[in-house]
């Protein structure tokens, strides 16, 4: 007998509804303090989740993607205001200043979405 194993490709669409969910609820977690940004997270991540089924593994994928990028593009922003400062400030070195926030904020929000994943695996799990 042939046992035949499906790798499913990832569902970009959902990613980016758990990124829009995720950001979306980010923006509410200032004003709401009990949400946090790491529940947040947590909602993003079972949006994409949700929207891509598949069970606990793709769900978590989905949303761990979601999160990612989240936070990269956070990192990203972040990074470009500093560094748009810095060279103001400083001149070329000014740069330097914006490339070590991105890498730290790179770090931070690839830590993040472990959260992002949690969501993501409880959606799945539900959405099949």
């Amino acid at each position: 007998m042939l046992v035949r194993h499906t790798v499913s490709m990832t569902d970009w669409k959902a990613v980016l509804v758990g990124f829009l969910v995720g950001v979306v609820v980010s923006v509410f977690a200032f004003a709401i303090p009990v949400i946090g940004h790491a529940g947040a997270g947590l909602i993003g991540g079972f949006a994409a989740g949700y929207s891509a089924g598949g069970g606990l593994g793709n769900g978590a994928w989905h949303g761990l993607l979601a999160g990612a990028i989240g936070g990269l593009v956070v990192a990203f922003g972040l990074a470009v205001v500093v560094s748009l400062v810095g060279l103001t400030v400083g001149g070329p070195f000014g740069l330097l200043g914006g490339a070590g926030v991105f890498v730290v904020g790179s770090i931070i929000a690839l830590l993040l979405a472990i959260d992002s994943a949690i969501g993501g695996a409880i959606g799945g799990a539900i959405g099949d």
